[in-house]
């Protein structure tokens, strides 16, 4: 069975689902999205492992975005602190995106606690600026946060939802969302600058990941933006025991749009690096 629980703890700390039991694993969600996007992929797990999906900030029951400063990808993985420890150690991380680019943060500053990694385009864009000179593939994220944040500044979270969307699942996905889950994609937009400064200007190096000893499964979908990709083939080149899997025909949202064909990947890394 699933639980999905907040605990009644104060609202500094992470909602999450919980479900099953056996080594745990934390699986953290991409941007404009919830704990609610690994529905899925944690019945599946459920079977062998105790499985977490959080909420990050300004996500899904999440806590809400700090005003009074900037927030850095630090401040997520400290949020995740308590799910981590409720995980038990080691425990293995999941990430997609944004939430990928978290999960690897975690990696670094905790790397005796996790045993596995598994990432599904973690969109740590810094990465791409510290490695090229402008212009580079980050621009067409980069340019993307500048045409969304436009929008905020006139009011219009559907034009800034829409900017972002249409990026990362094509022309066109942004008009094809239900009108029944387009509300809970402006509210999170609106940190749309907030999620580029985080992963623009994080300062872990890249040579950081390639002291990151545990498994790793990096994947990727072929038809997903140069953005995302550059920051994969970054990795690939860096990280040092690393399965790659490229999913054809899917984008930056396979774990969304087609967790039929990328769940079974994440369970069967998991079956032989996550458990005890």
């Amino acid at each position: 069975m699933m639980n999905a629980l907040n605990l009644d703890l104060p609202m500094h700390e992470p909602y999450f689902r919980e479900a099953g039991a056996g080594p745990g694993v934390v699986c953290v969600h991409s941007n404009a999205s919830s704990s609610s996007q690994w529905r899925a992929l944690m019945e599946t797990l459920a079977t062998c492992f105790h499985v977490l999906a959080p909420d990050t900030h300004g996500a899904g029951k999440g806590p809400a975005w700090p005003v009074d400063r900037p927030l850095a990808l630090r401040d997520e993985v400290a949020l995740l602190e308590p799910v981590f420890a409720r995980a038990g150690t080691p425990f293995s991380l999941v990430g997609h995106s944004y939430g990928g680019a978290t999960a690897l943060l975690g990696a670094v500053q905790h790397p005796q606690r996790v045993r596995a990694l598994v990432l599904y385009e973690p969109t740590l864009f810094a990465l791409v600026d510290a490695a090229f000179a402008l212009p580079n593939d980050a621009d067409g994220i980069r340019q993307t946060v500048e045409r969304a944040g436009a929008a905020l500044a006139t009011g219009d979270r559907g034009a800034a939802a829409e900017h972002f969307i249409d990026f990362w699942m094509g022309t066109g996905a942004w008009r094809a969302t239900p009108q029944a889950r387009r509300g809970a994609i402006e509210s999170a937009v609106v940190n749309v600058q907030g999620w580029g400064r985080a992963l623009f200007g994080e300062p872990t190096p890249l040579q950081a990941f390639g002291a990151l000893t545990m498994p790793v499964l990096l994947m990727v979908g072929q038809n997903s933006p140069a953005s995302a990709r550059a920051v994969a083939q970054l990795l690939a080149q860096t990280l040092p025991c690393l399965e790659t899997l490229e999913f054809e025909g899917l984008g930056h949202m396979g774990p969304v749009t087609h967790p039929e064909v990328v769940n079974p990947a994440i369970e069967e890394f998991l079956r032989r690096n996550g458990a005890a």
